[in-house]
């Protein structure tokens, strides 16, 4: 027997302190919810859930972008919609002036009537825009017109890397661009020259709403894929980062009577020098 070093003492301490910190640990990963909580815990799990985490926070931004740009295309084919009507009654003014029942008086409040539309027309051009950012060129077009004419492009992200991107054609809108200057109601003649410049117009609106339907269904998709990814992702960071509470509280309560039976032993221990008092009785 010896009273200098108390070994049981020590060991019990040694191990009861091992049971201790381990338990910790479990209270940590039970109350935040992560299987890892620093780099200690799972160094090559932490890298991959970082990266994993990196990707899904691109993910979620590329979803909102995608759902910009649906909203953006919705935007320019609202515009167009009226654009397409005013179009539809300048074609029944035309073929209306063309009428050889009708005086220049008539045909004079006709052209007038399309004079308004024509300021219309242009105005939506130099006007739509999603968020300040133009939807349509308003400036002339170059060159020889052949309705519609592509000005340059609108460039979404839709992914969270560089090269993820789609481009949006941006056409020029005008009575320009859409090659009806030069328009008159007021003469039999001019009315007649104008129907058929009015459907060339027409069928170029179409064209140019037609982009945009092409764009939106394009963007739909891309956002059903990006919200799979972001899911399977998600549910494989998951599996990386998060705490199986089942699991760990089974090894919580296992820790927990180990740390207990320690505590015990450990006053047991610390008792023992106290029978060197009994031979000195």
């Amino acid at each position: 027997m010896i009273i200098q070093n108390n070994i049981a003492g020590i060991n019990a301490s040694r191990n009861k302190g091992i049971a201790e910190g381990k338990m910790r640990k479990n209270l940590e990963k039970l109350s935040s919810g992560y299987r890892i909580n620093r780099a200690g815990d799972d160094a090559a799990g932490l890298t991959i859930s970082e990266l994993m985490r990196s990707q899904i926070t691109g993910l979620n931004q590329a979803m909102r972008n995608v759902n910009d740009g649906i909203s953006m295309t919705q935007t320019g084919d609202g515009a167009l919609t009226e654009v397409h009507s005013m179009l539809g009654r300048l074609k029944t003014l035309a073929t209306q002036s063309a009428n050889g029942t009708y005086n220049s008086i008539a045909r004079g409040n006709l052209d007038a009537e399309r004079l308004q539309l024509f300021d219309e027309i242009n105005r939506i051009g130099e006007t739509s825009n999603f968020d300040e950012i133009p939807l349509f060129d308003s400036a002339d077009p170059p060159g020889v017109i052949e309705p519609p004419v592509p000005s340059d492009e609108i460039t979404l992200q839709i992914g969270h890397s560089q090269q993820e991107t789609m481009d949006v054609t941006r056409f020029y809108m005008s009575t320009k661009a859409l090659d009806l200057e030069g328009m008159d109601f007021t003469t039999l003649e001019g009315a007649n020259a104008s129907v058929d410049k009015l459907a060339v117009a027409i069928e170029a609106v179409a064209d140019i709403r037609a982009e945009f339907g092409a764009a939106q269904n394009h963007l739909e998709h891309t956002h059903n894929n990006l919200s799979v990814t972001n899911e399977n992702m998600s549910s494989a960071e998951s599996r990386i980062r998060d705490t199986n509470m089942a699991e760990e509280f089974t090894e919580f309560t296992k820790e927990n009577i180990i740390y207990q039976a320690a505590t015990s032993m450990a006053a047991q221990a610390n008792s023992l020098p106290e029978l060197v008092i009994n031979l000195l009785r």
